[in-house]
């Protein structure tokens, strides 16, 4: 038996501790993955909210509030507060449907997609470093934990946008 592939079964036994070793990387992770964007946003008076926001109708221009919704997992109340500072500050632009009037498609303004391709840039430069200095076996294993770890109503959200840049899309 090869070392990785003891070290993968290894791995099928994990600790306590070394579960809660993956569980604290994972929160400085996050906040190392975060942390530029964060400065970048709040020379705007923005926050994570709204850079998600941002993120999502990027990924899917003109997608409807109640998409959205569904895809950040959070309140009416909450999107709707993010949505309208957006939409203030000139980086989102709120339509009502063709189809649908009750429903309002989301587009980013030039000014907005300039502020999301900033902080998408950053991102992908520190997780672009990251990967390679892990290389390309961990990237694919990254990527599987990551997948396994989505809960089922969230999964078909990701695997769309996945699908659409498996595709060509950005």
């Amino acid at each position: 038996m090869s070392d990785s592939a003891r070290e993968g079964e290894s791995l099928l036994f994990l600790t306590d501790e070394q579960l809660r070793k993956g569980i604290e990387a994972m929160f400085f992770a996050y906040r190392g993955f975060t942390s530029d964007p964060d400065r970048i946003l709040a020379e705007q008076g923005l926050g994570r909210a709204h850079h998600r926001a941002l993120h999502f109708i990027h990924r899917s221009p003109g997608t409807t509030v109640n998409n959205l919704l569904s895809i950040l997992g959070v309140t009416k109340q909450s999107l709707n507060r993010v949505l309208r500072t957006l939409i203030e500050v000139g980086l989102v632009e709120s339509r009502v449907g063709d189809r649908d009037r009750r429903e309002r498609h989301l587009r980013l303004t030039e000014e907005g997609a300039r502020l999301e391709a900033r902080l998408s840039r950053v991102q992908r430069a520190r997780m672009r470093a990251a990967y390679r200095a892990a290389g390309p076996g961990a990237v694919a294993g990254f990527r599987q934990v990551l997948e396994a770890m989505m809960d089922e109503e969230t999964r078909p959200h990701y695997e769309a946008l996945r699908d659409k840049g498996d595709r060509g899309g950005q």
